[in-house]
């Protein structure tokens, strides 16, 4: 499955979650500001009503008329609405009626409005005015209601913001699952290619975007499959029909050493046949590469192999060999080191790692074989080593070194093919840069790739 931290489909749903969250806190915003600015409005609204009346009660009853409305409204609780508090004060602003104990930061004479605090704990709008040359009205009106409206309106917001982000993540992650598991199947078939026909089933040129790239897909793999079965056929056909004369004439060959001819023309005779083993030797790991290279990434057909049991074999069957060329070898292998893989190329792999340290390392040299978890296999010696001229060439095909005695040999395949074979199983062979204040060797280094 795709990693939830990768997938472009979690961090679709993760985008549209934070655009949710994006506008409610722009809808609550602009909520909240509505709400505020209507409140100041009717508040200011009531108290410009309010100095009317209380102006036109001065103009036609007079001051102390005056001073009995301001008492009677003040006395009358509303049931709705916010609370009037009122100052009538002479131009010093010596109280003369209400219950404003002083004067607010107010022009009268302007009729100068604004916010002002009402008692110890309460704000209000106020509105100033200038009733005669030596009397002065304050009128103001509560806007305590704001706070529990706004803080009502947060929680609202809060709460159904809260259910909308979770219907969102919950359709958001319930629509990218599907669609996940769509891209699921095509990144499945091209992991897995024999999973081709079951992609092509699925696919359709009618339906969405996901079933084009389906299609198109399933098709592309089909192709695929198609040239490399073809190509491996022709590879088969191929390596057949130069088998089969090669053969043909190798038996000509041991016909004719039977005849017992002259010595030179005996040993002409096996350095031909030499040569034939060498040529189907060569067209063998050809093949060989050109398959593994196919079959990279291609999981099928691998089973658990203990990697451990199959490099100590080896290990013990190479140790005589190296007493032969007068050389140590040492080995190192952790226990249970399992790998998905195919056991005859394996195998192959280390034989061919085997044989190349054998070829270079002179006598009395030193060879150290460690197998770790990973799996993670070094190949250490302390020969010639490689020469730094050459350390980007030796894996590449045909490429020969040359041998204890000086001398090129080889077909200049083993190396190339060992990589193969590692790449096909999901590893990397490397050759490591040798070991600090250590003179000469070669580290080969064989793990997991990147």
């Amino acid at each position: 499955m795709i990693g939830a931290r990768r997938s472009i489909f979690s961090r679709l749903v993760a985008g549209a979650i934070l655009l949710s969250l994006a506008l409610l806190a722009g809808l609550w915003w602009l909520t909240h500001e509505t709400v505020s600015t209507t409140l100041h409005e009717a508040a200011q609204a009531e108290v410009d009503v309010d100095l009317a009346g209380l102006a036109d009660i001065y103009a036609t009853g007079g001051q102390a008329e005056l001073e009995a409305r301001i008492a009677d409204r003040i006395a009358l609780t509303p049931i709705e609405g916010s609370a009037p508090h009122y100052l009538l004060a002479d131009d010093s602003g010596r109280m003369i009626a209400g219950d404003l104990a002083t004067w607010p930061p107010l022009d009268p004479t302007v009729s100068e409005s604004g916010i002002i605090t009402i008692g110890a704990n309460s704000r209000g709008f106020a509105r100033a005015v200038q009733l005669g040359p030596d009397l002065r009205l304050v009128a103001a009106r509560t806007i305590d209601i704001e706070a529990p409206v706004l803080s009502g309106i947060t929680m609202v917001f809060a709460a159904g913001g809260a259910v909308f982000v979770l219907l969102v993540a919950l359709l958001g992650r319930f629509a990218a699952f599907g669609l996940q598991r769509r891209i699921e199947r095509i990144n499945l078939a091209f992991r897995e290619p024999q999973g081709a026909q079951g992609l092509a089933a699925a696919g359709t040129f009618d339906g969405d975007e996901i079933d084009e790239l389906t299609a198109h897909s399933a098709a592309a793999l089909a192709r695929v499959n198609d040239l490399m079965a073809a190509y491996k056929d022709t590879s088969e056909q191929l390596a057949h029909e130069i088998r089969t004369p090669l053969s043909h004439l190798d038996n000509r060959l041991v016909k004719a050493l039977a005849q017992q001819p002259e010595a030179a023309i005996a040993e002409r005779l096996a350095e031909a046949r030499a040569e034939i083993r060498r040529i189907v030797q060569t067209l063998e790991s050809l093949l060989d590469i050109a398959a593994s290279k196919a079959d990279r990434g291609d999981r099928s057909g691998l089973a658990p192999v203990d990697l451990s049991a199959l490099v100590t074999g080896l290990c013990e069957l190479y140790a005589d060999s190296a007493d032969e060329a007068g050389l140590q070898l040492e080995w190192a292998i952790s226990p249970a080191v399992m790998i998905d893989g195919d056991e005859r190329q394996l195998r192959r792999l280390v034989t061919n790692m085997l044989d190349n340290a054998l070829k270079y390392v002179p006598a009395g040299g030193h060879i150290a074989v460690t197998l770790d978890q990973g799996p993670v296999l070094v190949i250490a010696d302390n020969g010639p080593g490689i020469d730094p001229r050459d350390r980007d060439l030796i894996f590449e095909r045909f490429y020969r070194g040359r041998s204890r005695d000086g001398a090129a040999s080889g077909s200049g395949l083993g190396l190339s093919l060992a990589r193969a074979i590692a790449e096909r199983h999901g590893l990397a062979l490397t050759l490591e840069a040798p070991t600090k204040g250590v003179a000469g060797g070669a580290v080969f280094r064989i793990a997991a790739a990147p």
